[in-house]
């Protein structure tokens, strides 16, 4: 796993190549976009939702269920995102948006949804397959923009900033794993409570699902001002097993950060500690990916400090196994 995080710079710029390459019907002709998947390869839809939200001229809806909201319809874009192409939910919501009339395109790197897409003719992305899901974020994240950018709902500038990225990866692959690692020193035997400040939310859920998977720990996640108007008042007792660390970008809202500066002071008190993580680039592209990156080091880290493996998932295969008997 630790590999496949160092190769995360060189691995956004295979994607690029790949959406350079793709061809995806263009224009926009829907009134909504329905991006469909679960876990690793769902969290890029959230992540992306972001990166376009004062940009995209339609509402873009995250769906990591079976069914499909009853909105969708023939004036409707859904995005089918399953790595393996055989996720359960996922291709469940595909054959509803099919029989509904939707617009499709897929991001896969073979099974059902690639069989379906290639049999209907719809428009479809293959990615390299072989890893695990929450390993190759950078793969579908970079076509799911390559796919907004080709439906006009994306600035094409936005692979550009990916390309830069790159860039400040590479650049700052040493201090981000220094950082990490002390990170996780923190976090280890704690119970990590996570926050965002409103511009990263997507990536702070990232993190969670990467603590849970590589370093198989529970933890929670929560953002900024919504958590102001309910888990605050949670923080009343003192309990050294938790803490906290927020991601920052340079795009979080100034009434926010007053917010969090008075929330700060309470954390610190009642926890066994804060850690602030800043992040690094000048888009809001570069910063997310920095902070990607920064969350998946601190997951194998964690996972490094326990002794375990981080890339084993065996209660899901268990449960995969209980379902197919039914």
């Amino acid at each position: 796993m630790k590999e496949l995080v160092q190769n995360f710079s060189k691995q956004l710029k295979a994607a690029l190549d790949i959406a350079h390459k793709a061809i995806i019907t263009p224009g926009r002709d829907f009134d909504n976009i329905v991006i469909s998947g679960l876990g690793g390869s769902g969290i890029g839809g959230s992540v992306l939702a972001e990166l376009v939200a004062s940009s995209c001229p339609v509402p873009i809806v995250t769906n990591n269920d079976y069914f499909l909201p009853a909105f969708v319809g023939p004036r409707s874009l859904v995005v089918i995102s399953s790595y393996s192409g055989n996720t359960e939910e996922t291709t469940s919501a595909m054959q509803e948006a099919m029989k509904r009339g939707a617009k499709i395109a897929c991001v896969t790197s073979g099974g059902k949804v690639l069989e379906l897409a290639k049999a209907a003719q719809l428009d479809f992305i293959e990615i390299p397959g072989g890893m695990p899901p929450r390993s190759c974020f950078g793969y579908s994240l970079v076509q799911l923009v390559k796919i907004l950018v080709s439906k006009d709902c994306a600035p094409a500038s936005l692979l550009n900033d990916v390309e830069k990225a790159i860039t400040l990866l590479d650049k700052e692959n040493d201090r981000i794993k220094s950082e990490a690692m002390t990170v996780a020193q923190k976090l280890n035997g704690k119970i990590p409570v996570l926050y965002s400040l409103g511009s990263c939310d997507g990536v702070v859920v990232r993190f969670r699902q990467q603590i849970n998977e590589n370093g198989k720990m529970l933890c929670w996640h929560h953002k900024f001002p919504e958590m102001n108007h309910n888990e605050l008042v949670g923080w009343v007792e003192k309990n050294e097993n938790l803490a906290v660390v927020t991601f920052h970008t340079s795009y979080d809202y100034g009434r926010t950060q007053k917010r969090y500066e008075f929330c700060k002071s309470l954390f610190t008190s009642l926890s066994s500690g804060v850690t602030d993580i800043q992040a690094q680039g000048n888009s809001l592209c570069e910063q997310l990916l920095y902070l990607v990156n920064m969350g998946d080091w601190i997951s194998c880290y964690l996972a490094d400090l326990k002794g375990i493996d981080p890339v084993e998932v065996k209660v899901i295969d268990r449960l995969k196994a209980e379902l197919s008997k039914f």
